[in-house]
């Protein structure tokens, strides 16, 4: 353990521990040393020693290989933070196109005081596997200012933080699900070009459908369930 300017404990990892905690192979992590994905470990004579935010770095870097992204566009992604870019080019670089979402830089410190102590090491890992976080340095980034606020508030009530990031992890399929309706709705009568102008429509017409259908649960008698509903199937081309 090494300790901060402000005296408190950081957990620090040998190369072969940092990489058994990430779940890859040694010379993996050091490839990405070289390519400058990992920030410098810090030395003690022959020894690197890093920490828990070089494990937040390399969970970044698997989730958005997951997604898609290439090496090359991940090195573009930490140069661009490393050289101060503004957060709000954030969803560019992680290709979320024009997305109305705010991103928002938290300290580790401050993201653990949003969740009241449930930001575990496996909470941690399903963030960055479902792209809500990402790393900056010693700074995290959540891409929506409006998902960190409600996760928040509903840990708040009591509900744990495992459980919404499954339920949202459930609620991505839905909304996956409806945006190719809407999406294929709009392009085989309007064009694709019409797609950014049409999404209040559609934002509008999914909020309304949930709010009247949480009505229907809320409103169904005692012991009767509507049942749990499946994905909507977009329509066949």
């Amino acid at each position: 353990m090494a300790e901060t300017e402000a005296g408190s404990k950081v957990r620090e990892y040998r190369t072969e521990e940092l990489a058994e905690a990430a779940g890859i192979p040694v010379r993996t992590l050091r490839f990405y040393r070289e390519r400058r994905l990992l920030p410098p470990p810090r030395r003690e004579g022959r020894i690197a020693w890093y920490d828990d935010h070089h494990l937040a770095r390399l969970r970044t870097i698997a989730a958005l290989l997951e997604r898609g992204h290439t090496l090359g566009g991940i090195a573009e992604l930490t140069a661009a933070f490393e050289k101060g870019r503004d957060v709000g080019q954030l969803g560019e670089l992680l290709g979320m196109g024009w997305s109305e979402e705010t991103p928002v830089r938290l300290s580790p410190e401050a993201l653990a005081d949003y969740f009241e102590g449930e930001v575990t090491p496996e909470n941690l890992a399903a963030s960055l596997d479902l792209g809500y976080l990402a790393t900056d340095g010693e700074e995290i980034v959540h891409v929506s200012r409006r998902l960190l606020d409600v996760s928040s508030a509903l840990v708040r009530e009591g509900v744990p933080l495992s459980a919404v990031l499954e339920t949202g992890r459930r609620v991505r399929e839905h909304a996956d699900a409806m945006a190719a309706l809407f999406t294929e709705l709009i392009t085989a009568h309007l064009g694709e070009e019409a797609v950014p102008r049409m999404r209040p429509l559609a934002k509008s017409v999914v909020e309304a459908e949930l709010t009247m259908a949480m009505d229907r649960l809320h409103q169904a008698p005692a012991g009767e369930s509507p049942g749990r509903a499946e994905p909507p199937q977009a329509p066949s081309s």
